[in-house]
């Protein structure tokens, strides 16, 4: 299968901060991806993961480090405005010309790719109608609602039927209701055929829409594989949180030989514990806390899943 997106060794490190003594913040570190033609594909991770970088990378507006990267058939180094004009941006946050009517938005837009102002109107028309806000094509930016101005964010980026749609994190700030409208938006865009490549760190948006997902954390790749299956190789185990109100550390022994905890890690007051029998076991981390003069502020439990994969994989939580 034809690869729209492939990256080698791809490597991000920001220089220090002045007068600050350090080799500099390495955000992505040698990943390898690759992303079929055609597909949804989505990149978990929590803030600060990588993915604002790659994404920054594969849109040319980051260069790399090192390593390589080719999209849509160019290399985003030597040949950017080749890779410009086969791709269409969701920005984070919508950054629209708020002088400017929302269909001007879309009309100037497309001035960019050479496109006539006769044929860009035609096109931000249909837009706009598919994306349901063609009765606010007159109207300012401001007087559109959050998932308004994300629907306008992705008419613009189509303005120019790019090959390849990226979306950086972009159902964050939407209410429920939006966001699963925004959900429907994009299923009938990759119906359509069309490869999308998306950053999130909501996990049953990336379940719900991706084909396949890349597990990223600390500029390292740490899973890739379907929804489906990287929810097969999350623990079995139940996860059980218990927060102290300090360092829990001197519970750990007690917690690792407590019948039915098959792992115990501790960080600061947070007591963590791997179990098939869950319930039976928050008795006793409670008693093992409170033994060494703890006292119990919070109780989480987590079932297998996307969350307990990660867990697993990086020791904390996505959010």
């Amino acid at each position: 299968m034809a690869h729209a997106i492939e990256t080698r060794l791809l490597r991000k490190v920001y220089p220090p901060a002045p007068k600050v003594k350090s080799s500099g913040v390495v955000a992505l570190d040698a990943l390898d991806l690759a992303v079929n033609e055609g597909e949804f594909f989505g990149m978990l991770g929590p803030n600060g993961a990588g993915k604002t970088t790659t994404i920054g990378i594969l849109t040319t507006r980051v260069k790399p480090t090192a390593g390589e990267a080719i999209v849509a058939g160019a290399n985003v180094v030597s040949d950017p405005t080749a890779v410009r004009r086969r791709i269409g941006v969701v920005p984070q946050r919508p950054n629209p010309d708020r002088g400017l009517s929302v269909l001007e938005n879309l009309v100037f837009h497309s001035a960019y790719f050479g496109i006539s102002r006769a044929e860009a109107t035609k096109r931000a028309e249909e837009l706009l109608e598919k994306l349901g806000i063609s009765e606010k094509k007159s109207g300012k930016v401001d007087q559109l609602s959050g998932g308004q101005q994300q629907r306008l964010m992705i008419a613009r980026a189509l303005t120019h039927d790019p090959r390849i749609l990226f979306l950086d994190e972009p159902t964050v700030g939407l209410d429920p209701q939006a966001r699963l409208a925004l959900w429907d938006i994009l299923r009938d865009l990759h119906r359509q055929g069309r490869t999308i490549i998306m950053s999130t760190h909501y996990m049953e948006e990336a379940d719900q829409l991706c084909d396949r997902l890349a597990i990223i954390d600390q500029g390292k790749l740490l899973a890739l594989d379907t929804p489906k299956n990287l929810k097969a190789k999350a623990p079995g185990d139940t996860i059980v949180e218990v927060v102290f109100d300090r360092d829990a550390s001197a519970t750990l022994p007690d917690a690792q030989a407590i019948d039915g905890v098959s792992k115990a890690e501790v960080r600061g007051p947070l007591l963590r514990a791997y179990s098939r029998r869950a319930g039976e076991i928050i008795p006793t981390l409670i008693a093992a806390g409170e033994s060494r003069g703890l006292t119990v502020r919070d109780i989480h439990l987590s079932r297998p899943s996307l969350e307990t994969l990660f867990i697993s994989l990086t020791g904390r939580k996505l959010a």
